[in-house]
């Protein structure tokens, strides 16, 4: 474990870190109560932190309530070192924030026996914290694809629109739909079907952005969020990414399938509020416009959110073919 232990009792803290590095510990040290609290705000969080209730600066209690107030980093789990011994004062102590207490002179058996206590709080805490992040992913991801499911990439796509407004940067968006896909399930079927699903996610998350976003939008259809990226960057990924799904076939057993992608591309390129739904169905008519003109092709509308019909293509990617 990492351990922070704060002491300015020259021979106490020696012994309690000469020891713990002993016992295999990761151990940061220091004389007072303010360089510990420097130590707890870096980078490297200990997993216990042994304190002495008074010292220099931040007194051991003191400490404990900064720590307790910090909402954002990992549990520490807090040893009192105190040569108090009333009731009253443990108690003081135990309210601050401190898990455990020592009171001085001690045994060094006693304080390893409270890190192993300690160490077992620690562990279920990491072990709740995977769980809940765990959940946290499943719920956002698609169980097929394994990018964004329908209600996380909307969430996505909300999230850039206040950043688009807030920054004054431009927002494209790209809705995506496999040409044809009815025609591989009813003739391979859905395990193949699925496979073709989840190799089209991955050749579109590689044509992608690190801080792009792309998410099942339902069925067949996916919806890519592109911050920062005006109408002529929204395109060539685009033109990339039908690329990518047409120029190789996919692999099921002994099967080559030919797969084919449409996109509907739309820009918002001014400050003014931004209605999702209005966002979306302009990606989505230049999605339609694409199907009916031939298909594997991108076609790409201006938003207007001022207009009363902000439909009007600007680009049609000159490659179309029946699919």
């Amino acid at each position: 474990m990492r351990i922070l232990v704060a002491d300015d009792d020259p021979l106490t803290l020696h012994m309690v870190v000469y020891r713990l590095r002993q016992w295999g510990h990761d151990v940061m040290s220091c004389t007072d109560g303010d360089s510990a609290w420097k130590i707890l705000e870096g980078g490297l969080v200990p997993n216990v932190a042994i304190l002495d209730w008074m010292m220099p600066g931040l007194n051991g209690p003191e400490l404990c309530q900064k720590i307790r107030s910090k909402k954002d980093c990992p549990y520490v789990y807090i040893v009192l070192l105190t040569g108090k011994n009333n009731p009253e004062d443990l108690i003081v102590g135990l309210d601050a924030g401190a898990d455990d207490y020592l009171t001085k002179p001690f045994h060094l058996g006693e304080l390893e026996a409270r890190l192993r206590a300690g160490k077992r709080i620690v562990d279920l805490q990491n072990e709740l914290i995977s769980a809940r992040e765990t959940l946290r992913i499943q719920a956002m991801q698609d169980p097929l694809t394994q990018i964004l499911n329908h209600g996380a990439i909307l969430d996505a796509l909300l999230t850039e629109i206040n950043r688009a407004q807030r920054e004054r940067q431009p927002l494209s968006l790209i809705l995506a739909d496999l040409d044809g896909f009815k025609s591989v399930n009813d003739t391979y079927g859905h395990v193949a079907g699925d496979q073709v699903l989840i190799e089209v996610a991955r050749r579109m998350r590689n044509c992608l952005r690190s801080y792009d976003a792309i998410g099942r939008y339902g069925g067949e259809e996916f919806l890519v969020v592109l911050p920062n990226s005006d109408d002529s960057q929204a395109l060539r990924l685009a033109e990339r990414i039908r690329e990518a799904i047409c120029s190789e076939p996919f692999r099921f057993y002994h099967v080559d399938l030919t797969v084919t992608i449409s996109q509907g591309v739309t820009t918002w390129m001014n400050p003014d509020s931004i209605p999702i739904e209005r966002l979306i169905q302009a990606a989505d008519r230049a999605l339609y416009g694409v199907k009916n003109s031939g298909r594997n092709a991108v076609q790409h509308i201006q938003f207007d959110v001022h207009a009363e019909e902000p439909f009007s293509p600007m680009y049609v990617s000159p490659i179309s073919s029946e699919a």
